[in-house]
């Protein structure tokens, strides 16, 4: 199992990670693309990532706006994996 992040070891993971922020027991980041199939796509590329990285983030579309939210539920918080995800999502937006 992964270990839980601090507040500070979360704090210092967002130093690196664009668009993110802490919220409670996860980080969460917003995207806006120009439409829906665009957004489909995104969390389409992010779906294959995660599973490769056996992470199942929590995501939600509105019309070309994606909300994620990630936080490792075994450890009970953010973890490394988190972001590691949140990293590899940047690099697909």
């Amino acid at each position: 199992m992964a270990t839980r992040f601090t507040p500070a070891q979360i704090t210092k993971a967002l130093t690196g990670l664009d668009g993110w922020s802490a919220d409670g027991d996860a980080i969460t980041r917003t995207f806006k693309f120009a439409d829906h199939i665009t957004a489909f796509g995104f969390v389409t590329r992010v779906a294959m990532a995660a599973e490769v990285m056996d992470h199942h983030p929590d995501l939600r579309i509105v019309y070309n706006t994606v909300d994620i939210r990630l936080n490792s539920h075994d450890a009970g918080g953010v973890t490394d994996r988190d972001a590691k995800l949140a990293a590899r999502i940047n690099e697909l937006a």
